[in-house]
């Protein structure tokens, strides 16, 4: 396959993934069973994952000039992810999420916001986005969101978009009529569309529908695909997600075969909530090795 670059945009945070017995009632009180950190935000962790599966990925962000800024960075770098498109935010702290993650493997999220919305459709290389191959959105600000998919779109550049869990919070009608690939979880597809109305959302578009650990669905003009997924013990959900969509795109970039993509994006989904931490998804060898051992 010819080289492939995939340009990333959204969030990079530092993330602290606190192991818990259960999560706190109110007024209750919960066990820390372990502490783990590592970079973070979802568009970071699409480009970190995309790198591992031998795909060229870059970056639009910002993160601050701090200590989890430079170890979001440096992260990154070790990963192969070009962080050309990252601006680094003078005097200004990194966004850092509290992971929350239970027995199950189930996550609940705090955070400070931090910088990580510092990127204005100003602040955007037109040059940059018309350069690459795909664009992929994460959740970030609307406005920068509409600009990114406006200028890819111009270009003939496809787009995706993931808009993630504040989807429901943030206007983001724009660059979700824009995108060509949309990634939602079947709680989001019943806010964004109804009960049955993903099917006139996909007449021209995929809509991808993620469905924990029952797999995923995906709806194009020329009808709907499913694979349930693979089997595995939860550890850490947090950043599945993510994964799901590099191994996804990783795939459909290279043979536009919508059964093989689903596939992949469930094996780097699966293969990331069995492990801790929100970078976990699997490289190119890994995959194709729980793939052949699956078949």
């Amino acid at each position: 396959m010819d080289s492939v670059t995939v340009l990333t945009a959204g969030h990079v945070n530092w993330d602290v993934t606190l192991r818990v017995d259960r999560f706190p009632e109110p007024d209750g009180e919960a066990s820390i069973r372990s502490q783990h950190q590592s970079g973070g935000g979802s568009a970071a962790n699409v480009a970190a994952a995309l790198a591992g599966l031998e795909i060229e990925a870059e970056l639009i962000g910002s993160v601050g000039d701090d200590d989890h800024g430079l170890l979001a960075r440096r992260e990154l770098e070790a990963a192969g992810v070009s962080l050309d498109g990252l601006r680094e935010i003078e005097g200004a702290e990194t966004a850092v999420k509290y992971l929350l993650v239970d027995e199950t493997g189930e996550v609940a999220v705090l955070g400070n916001d931090g910088v990580n919305e510092a990127v204005t459709p100003d602040d955007l290389e037109p040059a940059r986005i018309r350069a690459v191959d795909h664009v992929h959105l994460t959740g970030q600000r609307p406005d920068t969101a509409a600009a990114i998919a406006r200028i890819a779109s111009e270009a003939d550049v496809p787009v995706s978009f993931d808009p993630g869990r504040r989807l429901g919070d943030r206007e983001y009608g724009e660059a979700i009529a824009l995108a060509d690939i949309l990634f939602v979880t079947d709680r989001e597809a019943r806010a964004l569309f109804g009960v049955d109305g993903i099917d006139g959302a996909a007449r021209d578009r995929i809509v991808i529908v993620t469905c924990g650990a029952d797999g995923a669905e995906a709806y194009t003009p020329d009808g709907t695909a499913v694979h349930g997924g693979f089997d595995v013990d939860p550890v850490d959900t947090a950043g599945a997600g993510d994964a799901f969509a590099a191994g996804f795109l990783a795939a459909w970039l290279e043979e536009r075969d919508i059964d093989r993509a689903l596939a992949h994006g469930n094996v780097c989904g699966a293969v990331t909530a069995g492990r801790d931490g929100a970078r976990s998804a699997p490289t190119a060898d890994r995959l194709e090795d729980v793939l052949s051992r699956q078949s």
